[in-house]
């Protein structure tokens, strides 16, 4: 069988400086932006009127949007919806949203007569949002991410140490601020279906850390006489071919939904794969750090016997870049 990365011996706990400022350079830049600018909220958050539309004959998109402007509708989205002469309208009138759901559709109605014809088209189905649920759905939102949080940290507290669980939590964090600076970078829509794509990452991201992390708690009690400086790299070179080959699978097939689906499940796909690559990131470069940075102030029972031997500062034991076989019989084989 083909096996990516069977003897991998890189030294990633040694670049965790370089990948600190990499973050740095990803993340800031995008913060200031979202205080600067915001996000680009969509009517399920802000408020506003969905239409499902049946046409005659096929109408761009661009040109139902032209029409759409014209009788006051800025900014509406518009997507086919299964045929190409169906139309999903998400509309409002204003910036917040706070028309009737009839005025909306009375607009959207002369908007329509001019661009298809006054006869060539049927509103199939009419739903509106007020400002009022929007917020109500911000705030779910907020509130999932942070629920996630909280279990995240209790589960790692129990099947391994306190700071296990704080070093996965601060990756995963990490991971949520990217995908905010990457969807504010591209300007896309925050819709419903883009949240449920970040907390879609928020479980990938954990699961990819917590098998890194279960291979160090492995590691440290059978090597008792290595740093955790080496444990630690150790442990992410053998897990690797695991992190490369699902993130690797995963992350095109997002990116396939990307370039081949429609506008509707873009967004979700675009941000999907990049929360795929910089949750595989942070499980490297975050996480394990994180998890060095802690334990060396405050080490935990699994770590003391490699504290004893490796010094109070958990210093590297090699400055060649290549991770040290255990002292305790040479490096085992990466079993994932």
């Amino acid at each position: 069988m083909l096996r990516l990365f069977a003897h991998a011996q890189y030294d990633f706990i040694g670049l965790r400086r370089w990948a600190y400022g990499l973050s740095a350079l990803l993340i800031l830049p995008g913060l200031v932006l979202l205080l600067v600018r915001g996000l680009n909220y969509s009517i399920e958050f802000t408020g506003g009127t969905f239409l499902q539309v049946e046409a005659a004959r096929s109408v761009s998109t661009a040109q139902l949007r032209a029409a759409l402007e014209g009788a006051g509708i800025v900014g509406s989205e518009i997507q086919t919806f299964g045929a190409d002469t169906v139309y999903a309208i998400r509309a409002r009138i204003g910036q917040t949203g706070d028309a009737s759901t009839q005025s909306v559709v009375e607009a959207v109605g002369r908007a329509l007569d001019a661009a298809v014809g006054a006869d060539a088209y049927r509103i199939v189905r009419t739903e509106g949002v007020t400002p009022k649920v929007g917020g109500e759905l911000q705030e779910k939102a907020i509130m999932a991410i942070l629920f996630s949080f909280v279990v995240t940290l209790i589960y790692l507290a129990a099947r391994f140490e306190w700071r296990f669980g704080v070093a996965a939590v601060f990756a995963t964090a990490h991971d949520i601020a990217a995908t905010i600076a990457f969807i504010r970078y591209l300007d896309l829509e925050v819709s419903l279906v883009v949240v449920a794509a970040v907390l879609t990452i928020v479980g990938y991201s954990l699961n990819d850390t917590i098998v890194i992390f279960d291979r160090v708690r492995e590691n440290l009690r059978k090597f008792r006489r290595q740093n955790l400086y080496e444990i630690l790299n150790l442990s992410v070179n053998e897990t690797l071919p695991r992190t490369i080959l699902t993130g690797g699978t995963t992350m095109m097939t997002a990116l396939a939904l990307a370039f081949i689906a429609g506008e509707v499940i873009r967004p979700f796909s675009l941000v999907m794969a990049f929360g795929i690559l910089v949750g595989t990131f942070s499980s490297i470069y975050v996480a394990a750090p994180v998890l060095l940075w802690i334990e060396r102030r405050w080490p935990g029972q699994d770590v003391r016997g490699a504290r004893a031997y490796a010094g109070p500062d958990f210093a590297p034991g090699t400055t060649s870049g290549a991770v040290p076989a255990p002292a305790t019989g040479g490096r085992p084989k990466a079993a994932v």
